[in-house]
């Protein structure tokens, strides 16, 4: 049992949404109660106690899209590469980086990429993957690593025609066996989605294989009108729009997260609302992709369930919020629009699309809800209470201010030191992998 006290407490309970000297006691993978730390200290002395030092204990943050496999891309520089368009960013880049990504690649990924995000307070995360160099077992690579390092992970294998049509049907067996072994498991630390890569890279015939394979045990999460790619080849070669695709070969649905979502009509977004599709936004990548602005003002007014994630532009949460405000106002003209569909994302739609796959809620500190707890350094110089939580998230705090990280009751990392975590052996084992795969890419050593 532990009592994580001595800081201001945020719930994003509607219950108690906010103690000012709060505590919240977790038992083994759930939370037990939150109150305020003299209450909760007397009623269980018992319990190990983990020190807010002054700080903001709130739930741990939810990214619901990010990509592991580009987990050693930090610094890379590929020779000749020089990217004028959406395409050639993908080819050029991270198609080029998957091609050359072996298990031990993958694994090298997913280490850098969950350390991060403990690091920066994120509990859970949805992951996309691609490693066409091997495909087989990748899923199961990446999972062993989240369960070694105590990561909430939902994995899915991104299937693509792009490489012929030996990777493809790999990737849907991968897809396929994960899922089934996920099921089987009924874990509440590791789920399965059905992945899909952008449309202009599947056929319908790649479709219904994905869908036969999938036989109903879980949804699909794939990329959707990121680039007008997927609009040109969906008119030209199907006689519709990606929406319109995705209906017609039964991919939509409430367990069905489709990426980025911003070349979409507005007749498509009544198809994705009426089908209880979810969405998820990934308003940096979209920047720096220069592919445009996903339509999430027009979404969130339809009622369109839209989370906020990284798609791995960075593993920090409230910077990826940071960025969503600013966005849709420059995108709208009007600076009074995206407040509440910004902070709505990430603090709360987050966590309604967890609750399609997790048992336990999460992205909130209330009796019964999962014990993954985080607490940030954060003392603020103007007043702090209920009313201005928001406020101070988007403008002061940020994911390096996270000093504990406690995943399914289980202090992962405290005091900004990981616990049971060998990361110096991790760091350097990940840098021979780093170096193999820059050396592959550009043909040179480093």
């Amino acid at each position: 049992m532990l009592l994580i006290g001595n800081g201001r407490l945020i719930t994003r309970s509607q219950a108690l949404p906010y103690v000012e000297d709060g505590a919240a006691v977790t038992d083994g993978e759930t939370v037990k109660e939150v109150g305020t730390l003299s209450d909760l200290r007397a009623k269980y002395p018992e319990a190990e106690f983990v020190d807010a030092r002054g700080g903001v204990i709130m739930p741990g943050l939810i990214n619901v899209h990010t990509h592991i496999y580009s987990g050693l891309a930090r610094g890379l520089s590929i020779d000749g590469f020089h990217p004028t368009n959406f395409f050639e960013v993908l080819d050029g880049q991270w198609w080029n980086i998957d091609r050359h990504l072996t298990l031990d690649g993958t694994r090298a990924c997913a280490y850098a990429t969950v350390l991060d995000c403990i690091r920066d307070g994120v509990t859970t995360i949805f992951d996309h993957h691609a490693s066409f160099g091997e495909i087989p077992g990748s899923l199961f690579a990446i999972k062993d690593v989240c369960r070694e390092l105590g990561m909430r992970a939902c994995l899915c294998y991104e299937v693509s025609e792009r490489d012929g049509e030996e990777k493809c049907a790999q990737s849907i067996q991968e897809n396929a066996d994960f899922a089934k072994w996920a099921k089987e498991q009924n874990s509440d630390m590791v789920k399965a989605m059905f992945g899909g890569h952008a449309l202009f890279t599947i056929s319908d015939k790649t479709f219904e294989k994905m869908v036969e394979a999938n036989d109903g045990m879980t949804g699909f999460h794939i990329h959707v009108a990121e680039g007008m790619n997927d609009v040109y080849d969906s008119m030209k070669n199907y006689g519709c729009r990606p929406i319109n695709r995705l209906l017609y070969n039964n991919i939509l649905g409430e367990k069905t997260m489709l990426g980025h979502c911003i070349h979409i009509s507005p007749a498509e977004m009544d198809i994705i609302k009426e089908s209880g599709t979810m969405v998820c936004h990934n308003p940096e990548s979209n920047m720096g992709n220069a592919v445009g602005c996903s339509p999430v003002l027009q979404l969130w007014k339809r009622g369109v369930l839209i989370g906020l994630g990284t798609d791995a532009y960075t593993h920090d949460m409230l910077e990826s919020l940071k960025a969503v405000l600013p966005m849709q106002r420059h995108n709208a003209c009007d600076p009074a629009v995206g407040w509440c569909e910004a902070t709505g994302m990430l603090f709360e739609n987050n966590r309604a699309i967890c609750a399609r796959y997790f048992k336990k809620p999460l992205g909130v500190l209330e009796p019964g809800a999962a014990a993954d707890v985080i607490v940030m350094d954060y003392k603020p110089f103007t007043p702090f209470s209920d009313a201005n939580i928001d406020g101070h998230m988007l403008f002061g705090m940020m994911g390096k201010n996270c000093r504990t990280t406690v995943i399914n009751g289980k202090v992962v990392y405290k005091d900004r030191e990981f616990v049971g975590i060998d990361e110096d052996r991790i760091n350097a084992w990940t840098m021979e992998q780093s170096k193999k795969l820059w050396g592959e890419l550009n043909h040179r050593a480093y």
